[in-house]
């Protein structure tokens, strides 16, 4: 199977895979495929077998032309398909709340909403391990995948976190909440970090997209929304920063409920 690394993509470093036989074989093994790059034009023979399957399993398709599909696999021989493959298997959501069941504790999830940043998600990554989170939720659209980038700015984190990709983000917070998990986000508008209530209990903490923040839909569905007071000129943080001081917050909440 001809498999690669790239940095020519604009996400930033993936596994790679091309040609049409090892893009089929590796759809047919059920391997989780971030995206799949077809030759714009190109419908004949194989390629049609690897489409639907493709679409079977509901992978992200785009066409492109022949310099990008040369440029994404470094000019090897790709036969008018590209496939970007997850750095390593998704897990389920069902499975992080199994495991914190087995632990005796309560779920802490980091759900990332359009997060596209690599290194925003590797990082956020690193610090869900360091806290102690028993997962990292991301959306299939509009956010980056397990990259090569992504792995390197997770620092081996990468290796110890569950990281669940779900086809839509707003359904899985409603399966959370029916499980018991209660929802925060953040918010320059919400509750202070400094003035609120211990959080104890089931939780999932929502980080938004580096521009834009949490969308509308993902706010909505949000139980509490917390905010990070700002004292300085600058009103807003990276976003794996903020990620970071509000899991912390967590974190501190659940440490001191433990120790009562």
């Amino acid at each position: 199977m001809k498999t690669r690394t790239t940095e020519n993509d604009s996400d930033n470093s993936k596994w790679v895979v091309f040609g049409r036989n090892p893009v089929m074989e590796l759809l047919k093994s059920g391997r989780e495929v971030d995206k799949l790059f077809v030759q714009k034009g190109s419908r004949e023979g194989s390629l049609m077998k690897i489409l639907k399957l493709a679409r079977e399993r509901r992978i992200v398709i785009s066409e492109a032309e022949k310099p990008k599909l040369d440029s994404l696999c470094q000019n090897g021989a790709h036969q008018g398909v590209v496939a970007f493959c997850a750095a390593k298997e998704y897990t389920e959501v069902s499975e992080m709340l199994r495991a914190a069941k087995e632990k005796g504790e309560d779920a802490l999830l980091i759900l990332c909403d359009e997060i596209n940043d690599p290194y925003n998600l590797g990082a956020i990554i690193r610090t869900a391990n360091a806290v102690g989170a028993h997962g990292v939720i991301i959306p299939k659209r509009r956010s980056v995948g397990l990259s090569g980038a992504v792995v390197k700015a997770a620092a081996g984190a990468l290796e110890y976190v569950a990281v669940a990709r779900v086809t839509n983000l707003s359904r899985t917070i409603d399966e959370l909440k029916a499980a018991g998990v209660w929802i925060y986000g953040s918010d320059a508008d919400g509750e202070s970090i400094f003035e609120k209530k211990p959080i104890t209990g089931p939780a999932a903490l929502v980080i938004g997209s580096e521009g834009a923040g949490i969308s509308q839909l993902i706010r909505k569905k949000c139980d509490c929304m917390l905010s990070i007071p700002m004292r300085g000129e600058i009103n807003s943080l990276n976003a794996s920063v903020a990620g970071g001081i509000l899991m912390y917050e967590l974190l501190r909440d659940r440490t001191v409920t433990n120790k009562e």
